[in-house]
């Protein structure tokens, strides 16, 4: 199966004129922010077929989109031969333009997503951000503000305070599952990342045509926030899954899991 990958790729490198030795991913973890993807890197970081950059998200087809392919491929310089190369870059998911820019390139390419309880992948964002600089507001007015902040078209606010709207994950998937062939996508309930992670191992082992390996490690919980959603109003939390309803039940119809409300 890698030898298909990489005549798909090949094809490309010719039709965009990059150089035969230039390597492009096999495969992108598309995201979602706050819902285990730091986790998930730390894990097949240490597959033996696994080829990451030193950067966790080389951001290509969302931030960095305006530079060439060739300042791509060299983040993959490094694979020995027979490794699947891979991007993970939980920003893809929700970019609008990023589903259309992987078509083009990456056809072939094998995409993995992570879905965590809405109303949790919400608030932790939030708390991130807020945590880290990027938001002043409170988190009442943080949401209220939010539709305002992404209406302007400001890309700021599309990564950073995109709170509520990175949590409707059926508009995201949308994009992708018309682009991309369903065997394609493969999409995971981060839930179960952290509570099952030897089955969902051996289904992204299986997904990505991996040599099966035993889980190196313990599946660390990175880039975990400080607990304080758990001192959220529950009126609030109410609120979101009021919001966040719809999105939930899409998700257990489409895709056969949900969160239990």
């Amino acid at each position: 199966m890698v030898q298909v990958f990489d005549t798909s790729i090949r094809k490309l490198k010719q039709q965009f004129g990059l150089r035969a030795k230039e390597p492009l991913p096999h495969f992108l973890v598309i995201g979602t922010q706050k819902g285990g993807t730091t986790s998930l890197h730390k894990l097949l970081s240490l597959h033996p077929d696994i080829f990451l950059p030193k950067c966790k998200e080389v951001q290509y087809f969302s931030l960095h989109a305006d530079k060439p392919i060739s300042w791509y491929a060299k983040h993959f310089n490094a694979a020995k031969p027979g490794q699947r190369r891979g991007d993970i870059s939980p920003y893809y998911m929700f970019h609008p333009e990023a589903p259309r820019r992987i078509k083009q390139l990456l056809p072939k390419v094998r995409l993995i997503a992570l879905l965590r309880d809405p109303v949790e992948r919400t608030l932790s964002q939030y708390f991130h951000a807020h945590r880290h600089g990027f938001e002043e507001l409170e988190l009442h007015a943080a949401l209220a503000a939010e539709p305002a902040r992404l209406a302007s078209g400001n890309h700021y606010s599309l990564q950073k305070h995109s709170y509520l709207s990175r949590s409707y994950y059926l508009e995201q998937l949308d994009r992708y599952e018309a682009l991309f062939a369903k065997r394609q996508i493969l999409v995971l309930r981060s839930e179960d990342l952290f509570n099952n992670t030897d089955a969902i191992w051996k289904r992204i082992q299986q997904f990505l045509h991996l040599q099966d390996q035993p889980l190196p490690m313990p599946l660390p919980r990175a880039n975990a926030g400080q607990g304080e959603a758990k001192d959220v109003d529950p009126n609030v939390r109410a609120q979101l899954r009021r919001e966040l309803a719809k999105t939930a039940e899409g998700i257990k119809n489409r895709y056969g899991f949900n969160w239990g409300w």
